[in-house]
């Protein structure tokens, strides 16, 4: 099993995505990249812990690889833009991947590299190690499953398309 951490705008939807990808085999919502420990969510949402809202997943590296969850993830996020996606704005909705194995981030460099290469808008996704994850409150885990008319900003669809 391996794990990765991706914020791409409200972690409500991130995960919802990603719990319908096969290989996926667990996911947690968080906070990661900030300041002080355990925030909660209207600290967060203050911007004054520079948390990010993300997710934990935990893949099968046998039914899909660090590359394959990169492509799944770029189909959902906007990789232009600054500290918003969809309707949420703030330093908490940035994007970013956030790895624990320095291996792993070599792969993602390569990987922006690539996708940066074929675009002459700046992509402005983070590439960091790992740093102050916490889970948020349960009541965001597994948000939209549990309120199926809650907010979204991501296709869901999407997560079926092949790439």
């Amino acid at each position: 099993m391996k794990s990765i951490y991706l914020a791409g705008g409200c972690f409500w939807g991130v995960q919802a995505y990603f719990d319908l990808i096969e290989g996926i085999v667990n996911t947690r919502v968080g906070y990661c990249q900030g300041d002080i420990e355990n925030p909660t969510y209207e600290q967060v949402c203050s911007g004054k812990t520079n948390h990010a809202e993300a997710i934990l997943l935990e893949y099968d590296e046998n039914q899909i690889t660090l590359e394959k969850v990169l492509e799944k993830y770029f189909k959902i996020i906007n990789p232009y833009s600054l500290n918003k996606q969809g309707n949420d704005i703030g330093t908490q909705y940035r994007v970013g991947i956030y790895w624990e194995n320095k291996d792993d981030s070599l792969i993602i460099q390569e990987f922006l590299n690539e996708k940066q290469s074929k675009s002459d808008q700046k992509i402005v996704v983070e590439n960091q190690q790992v740093r102050n994850f916490f889970d948020a409150e349960e009541y965001h885990q597994s948000y939209l499953e549990k309120n199926p008319l809650g907010y979204c900003h991501i296709d869901l669809s999407l997560a079926y398309q092949e790439d």
